[in-house]
This record gives structure tokens, C-alpha cells and sequence, in this order.
């Protein structure tokens, strides 16, 4: 057993737990926390350490470069600001948004023991678990973020779009905490296969609008055409930017796909480079599940600027639904954010922005495009996809929850189920691998979908290489 003072010393000052670790035969430490005087001070920029830098937005009607003011109608000018800035490779962090983050942050980073144990492998697996949220998930590093930059610039409204509601709940909860009206567009789907969630929203006091909805002109006309239509993140935001664009002192938010997004969400990274090294330990490689790459970005880049910068040898997964693979088996061009076509054109790895995703339980996955700087850096070779059905992410997910205590998200299962495959993998080879993913929440709301499975009710859905091409042979 190791002393009070040394356990104290352990856990606040990360030298000492390393040089502990290393002089004293301890017991296993399972949890690596960080104090409230550790939360970053400021954000990463990936982009401004890329040597090739992303394309730029476009903008839609005329296709040449977007100018930061022209993002003003839909964004607050510090996130347009934040969206163009490609040379500070560190933002500061506002202290009102940090003073708000001290709510659950730091996260903590724990290792898979019982995982590892369940696993017989020799790889040692380690997660930040974004679930201790307030609303279980990783989207409030953003949401608090753009929240108050709106309400500092003097705006009183905000919309936005959601999958599987993590974003919505994340940002209702932001814009009660800065005193912000929310108007939420959650796809039809979700809508009604996560009404908890919903329920969470309307708990802070945003309205929930299921999407396509009767409320906007996008809205009506995919109604028109496809009356039966549950819905997807392209129609959601279309609805969104139409509400934005068309209500007084009101501004559009997101949860994904823009590069202020991934930026916000560096938090992550930053805090688990902390906590590897109270660990005595380095990754061999960074998984994340992906939609828009959101928590994928977050937990990813900090780790990925040492390859760019030192050319440390860091693999970085994405895992992506078989059933949305836009970064496997999807194109790299210039798309639509959007379905209706109402947002800049974004330089992305892309299924169309028309694609309609099969009705998998990872609704925060189910997005028919990657953001510019993923796709930049998945276009270099600096960032690999892994497609995972959806049977197998709750297989990995029931072993995940009986070893480690923790239900995870159906989302967060893909990138369990990476890395258990990249455990295995190490078995077979009988080398020792230092495995990082990101827990980006938990699935207490998401029992249903695990009824389904237990039931045998779910199936796998993945696309025909002739289903992808025809959806984007559309693309101009």
C-alpha cells in the first residue's frame, strides 16, 4: 500500500506520479485525474500546424473563397473568426467558459483493465470518459463554448440541429446556462427512437422540432417528396440555417463538421496528454467514433500535432458506421453541409449530401460528410477509417459495460470496438500496444436500442459500392 501523502502526490502532480510509478512497486492505478488548475487555457488549432492546409469554404453561388464576413449572418464573429484562422495554433479559452467547464472537467482518463483482462491481451487500453458530463457527453465542450460567444456579442436566439440528441441536449443545457432562446431540429428517427433525450431538451427549455418538419420551406418540400421521410442530419440542418437566416437577432450553431468545433473539442486531447503522462505511458494509437468528427478531432489532434510537428510515429483511427462510410468508401470534393443546399460548400470526403442514412441506433454517426480538416488530413494519409457494423458495436459494447461498468452510446461503440479489434490484433502479433479511445458518452438513454439487440432485432447495414456511386453521381 502506498501512503496518503504519496496517493495525494499522485494524483495532482503528474512528474511525481510517473517517477513514483517507476521507483515503487504500487498497485495498479486505474484513474489518472487532473485538478481544476489543470484545464487547458486554451484550445488547439490544428490547422495552423498542417503543412497543407484544407481547401477553403466555398461559397455556393458564386464558388470563390468564402471571406470571414460572409459567415456573419450565420455565426457569431468570434466563431467566424475561429473558423478562419489557420496560423494561431492556440486559441484561448474565455474564463467564462472555463469557470462553466469546471462543472465536470477535467475528465477522467481510466484504464480497461477488466477490458484488457476479458481480452487476454497484452495491449493496454486506456479511455477518456467524456459520459460524466451533466448530459453525458462530449458535445458540451463545444456547446458551452459557442453559447457564449453569442451571448456576448448580443444575441438572444439560437438554433441548431441534432442526430441522436447529445448535441441538443448539450447546447439546450448551454443556452439556459447563458440565458439564450433554443430552437432544436432533431431528425425525425431520433425523435421518436430517443425521447429521453428529447425530454432533456425540453427540460432546459428549448424547443424540439422533429425534422422535416412542416415549420420551414426545406422542410415542406422533402416532406412534399418523400411524405414518409424520418429524416437525417443534412435535412435537420437545412432546417436549422432556414430558421437562423429568418429570425431577428437568432444565429445558427452546430455540434460537429466546422473547424470551430474541432477546435473546442481539443479539450479532450489536451487534458488526456496530461493524464498519459501520469501514466508513464504514450499512444500507440487514438481512436474515436465518427459522424462529423467532433470527439474524434477532440481526442485525436492534440496527440496528432506531434506527428506534424516532432514526426512521432502515432496511428490515428476513425470508426465509422458500415452503414455511412464517407471517409472508407466516400468521395473527396466539394459538398453541401446540408441537404437543401443552404450552407457554403465544404472541401470533404462526402456519400452526397442527399444520402439517406439506414436507420441505425448511432444517430450522431448517421452524417453523409466529413469536416474539411478531417478530410485535409484523412487525404494525406495521416488519418485511417475503420468501417464497424452495427451488430458488432453492441457486442463490444455489452463486453465494454460488463467489464468496465460503464453502458456506453451506440455511438461510443464503434470506437470500443476498434479498439478491441486493434487488442486482438496485438494478442495475435504478442506485442505490447498502448491503445487511447474516446468514451464520448454514455447509453443510459439509449436502453431501447440495447432491448433491440438482446432481442435480436437489429441487423447490419452496410452499402453496396453501386448504391455509393449512384448517390454520388448526382454530385455536380
Amino acid at each position: 500500500m502506498i501512503a496518503i501523502e504519496e496517493f495525494y502526490c499522485l494524483l495532482c502532480k503528474p512528474k511525481n506520479a510517473v517517477r513514483l510509478r517507476k521507483d515503487r512497486n504500487m498497485e495498479k492505478i486505474k484513474k489518472f485525474i487532473l485538478s481544476e488548475k489543470d484545464i487547458p487555457t486554451a484550445w488547439y488549432n490544428i490547422v495552423a500546424d498542417m503543412k497543407k492546409k484544407p481547401q477553403p469554404l466555398l461559397n455556393p453561388q458564386t464558388k470563390q473563397p468564402l471571406k470571414e464576413e460572409d459567415l456573419y449572418p450565420l455565426f457569431a464573429k468570434a466563431l467566424a473568426h475561429q473558423e478562419m484562422n489557420t496560423t494561431d495554433a492556440w486559441i484561448e479559452i474565455p474564463e467564462p467558459v472555463r469557470e462553466q467547464y469546471k462543472n465536470w472537467r477535467p475528465t477522467p482518463l481510466v484504464r480497461a483493465y477488466g477490458l484488457e483482462k476479458a481480452l487476454d491481451t497484452p495491449a493496454h487500453i486506456y479511455f477518456k470518459n467524456e459520459s460524466v458530463s451533466p448530459i453525458g457527453s462530449h458535445k458540451l465542450n463545444s456547446a458551452i463554448a459557442q453559447a457564449y460567444y453569442n451571448k456576448a456579442e448580443g444575441t438572444t436566439n439560437i438554433t441548431t440541429e441534432t442526430g441522436a440528441g447529445q448535441w441538443g441536449a448539450a447546447l439546450s443545457y448551454a443556452a439556459k446556462a447563458f440565458g439564450l432562446e433554443l430552437a432544436v431540429y432533431m431528425v425525425k428517427l431520433s425523435y421518436h427512437q430517443k425521447p429521453y433525450r428529447r425530454s432533456i431538451m425540453q427540460t432546459f427549455g428549448a424547443q424540439v422540432i422533429a425534422s422535416p418538419s412542416m415549420s420551414t420551406k426545406a422542410g415542406r418540400k422533402i416532406l412534399t417528396e418523400h411524405p414518409n421521410y424520418q429524416g437525417s442530419l443534412g435535412t435537420a440542418i437545412s432546417e436549422a440555417v432556414e430558421l437562423a437566416l429568418q429570425t431577428p437577432n437568432c444565429k445558427y450553431t452546430l455540434g460537429s463538421v466546422l473547424n470551430h468545433v474541432m477546435l473546442h473539442q481539443t479539450i479532450i486531447g489536451l487534458e488526456a496528454e496530461k493524464q498519459m503522462e501520469m501514466a508513464g505511458e504514450y499512444p500507440d494509437m487514438v481512436i474515436g467514433c465518427f459522424g462529423g468528427g467532433s470527439n474524434f478531432s477532440g481526442i485525436s489532434f492534440p496527440f496528432l500535432r506531434h506527428k506534424l510537428i516532432e514526426n512521432r510515429d502515432i496511428r490515428v483511427i476513425a470508426a465509422e458506421p458500415a452503414s455511412c462510410p464517407k471517409l472508407s468508401k466516400g468521395r473527396f470534393t466539394y459538398d453541401f453541409g446540408d441537404e437543401a443546399g443552404y450552407t457554403p460548400l465544404i472541401p470533404m470526403y462526402t456519400l452526397g449530401h442527399n444520402f439517406a442514412p439506414a436507420h441505425i441506433h448511432a444517430g450522431g454517426l448517421r452524417y453523409h460528410g466529413a469536416g474539411s480538416i478531417v478530410s485535409e488530413l484523412r487525404n494525406e494519409g495521416l488519418v485511417e477509417a475503420q468501417m464497424i457494423n452495427q451488430l458488432d458495436t453492441f457486442k463490444a459494447a455489452t463486453l465494454f459495460a460488463q467489464t468496465e461498468g460503464i453502458v456506453p452510446a451506440p455511438e461510443s461503440a464503434h470506437a470500443i470496438a476498434a479498439a478491441i479489434g486493434e487488442a486482438l490484433k496485438a494478442k495475435e502479433e504478442g506485442t505490447k500496444k498502448t491503445i487511447l479511445f474516446n468514451l464520448s458518452g454514455h447509453g443510459l438513454i439509449d436502453m431501447t436500442a440495447y432491448d433491440q439487440y438482446f432481442a435480436g432485432d437489429l441487423t447490419n447495414f452496410e452499402l453496396t459500392d453501386d448504391e455509393i456511386q449512384k448517390n454520388l453521381s448526382e454530385l455536380a
